[in-house]
């Protein structure tokens, strides 16, 4: 009997990691995913630090980015961008409907705030499963369907979700106003609060709030529990995102983005692969959604609405789909522009171009004011066009372009030393 090479069902697919690329990692990583895995933590447990560069009352304090509600929604949506990406970016279905799972598990999470208990474990864990039957429901139906027709029904499946979110179901979703936790939810598991006491979510009765700030000559920082709680979390689902990535599992899922049709040929039924891949991208957006529940107990109608839908396609590809830490930068990119650039106003632009001639002042001041504040989404939009046409890969290709220039330039100056070198010795 002769030995045969098996060949990968599909073309254009990564081949399997060496022994050499494999070795040397921990927790089952090969040795570059877990110096990412370790990168990823680093930034996360100084982000403090990080995404505050600059001192309270500085002009340059605009830009700081490190207080609590951000911080939180930068690891949070970035969960969300990391589930969109196995199913986006390792089998190419490209969902207009994604928002519809946050908002399933959002809604999941405070009720069971307000019916079991104010410990976001069971929220958390209520969230995932829920959003991970909604989707399983959703993906049975849509995965029917490939290409366009997919993504249409998948942001059909969202638009009814919204619409009996905000008016059908008010009963259940609080309809246009929405739900948040009251002193007189039944709790069963907690004990009666005040009147007039706002509950807060808590993690064995730790608050989520609750925060340390340090201050060090001109700069503050803030430690917050409930960021650090949601960062934990989410370097938990980065490290699965990492494992899945490099699992047979996921280079079926590879095979189905590169050749769908010749992994038919095979025998191989795709169906089974992808909605696998559907469900557990619905259950991380699940996911994200019961920790902003946790972070901020009110969740109305629009968390499922198509622009939130939109806003993490935007995230995955600006960042890079089908990369590891792209859609998290993505996510962190995305988020910054929302919260920071957007309150930029006219008097702030006024006052950093102060030191101008008042008739060059206005000039500069009526030439940025549009890219800024109400206008942040031009300045994202042509950014991201930038992106697409000279970064297809995103973010995570800039970055690897930078990395190639510098190393070539250490490689060119260690050759040029060693040139100098051998002419020094022959004279």
């Amino acid at each position: 009997m002769t030995d045969q090479t098996q060949q990968a069902p599909a073309g254009n697919i990564p081949a399997p990691q060496t022994r050499r690329e494999t070795a040397g990692g921990a927790l089952g990583l090969g040795r570059k995913d877990f110096t990412l895995l370790i990168l990823v933590a680093v930034l996360t447990l100084l982000a403090p630090f990080i995404l505050n560069p600059f001192p309270e009352g500085s002009a340059l304090a605009q830009f700081n980015a490190g207080y609590p509600d951000l911080m939180q929604r930068f690891v949070i949506f970035g969960i969300f961008a990391i589930g969109f990406n196995i199913l986006f970016g390792l089998t190419g279905y490209l969902s207009f409907g994604h928002a519809a799972f946050l908002g399933v598990g959002s809604y999941a999470g405070i009720w069971m705030m307000k019916l079991l208990t104010l410990n976001v474990i069971p929220a958390i864990v209520a969230s995932v499963v829920v959003a991970g039957l909604f989707s399983l429901l959703v993906g049975f139906i849509s995965l029917r369907r490939s290409g366009i027709y997919f993504s249409i029904l998948t942001l059909a499946f969202a638009m009814m979700s919204y619409a009996l979110a905000y008016s059908v179901l008010t009963p259940i979703t609080g309809g246009e106003t929405g739900l948040q936790l009251k002193y007189f939810d039944p709790r069963i598991l907690d004990g009666d609060l005040a009147p007039g006491v706002t509950p807060r979510a808590s993690l064995f009765g730790l608050d989520m709030q609750a925060s340390y700030e340090l201050s060090i000559g001109s700069w503050l920082f803030t430690f917050n529990a409930g960021y650090y709680i949601a960062g934990i979390v989410m370097l938990l689902a980065f490290y699965l995102s990492i494992r899945l990535f490099r699992s047979p599992f996921g280079m079926m899922l590879r095979a189905v983005k590169s050749n769908q049709n010749r992994l038919n040929y095979t025998g191989i039924s795709p169906k089974p692969y992808t909605l696998a891949a559907f469900v557990i991208s619905g259950m991380y957006a699940g996911l994200a959604g019961g920790l902003l529940v946790a972070m901020d107990t009110q969740v109305g109608a629009e968390r499922m609405f198509w622009t939130a839908s939109g806003e993490v396609v935007l995230m995955t590809i600006l960042g890079g789909a089908g990369t590891l830490i792209g859609p998290v930068l993505g996510a962190g990119f995305i988020k910054y522009f929302e919260n920071i650039v957007s309150k930029i106003n006219k008097a702030t632009l006024e006052g950093w171009f102060s030191f101008m001639p008042d008739g060059l002042q206005d000039f500069v001041v009526a030439v940025i004011y549009p890219f800024v504040g109400k206008g942040w989404h031009l300045t994202l939009g042509l950014l991201f066009m930038a992106v697409v046409i000279f970064l297809p890969g995103g973010l995570v290709q800039g970055g690897q372009k930078l990395a190639t220039v510098f190393r070539r330039d250490r490689k060119s100056a260690s050759v040029e030393s060693d040139a100098a070198e051998q002419r020094q010795a022959g004279e």
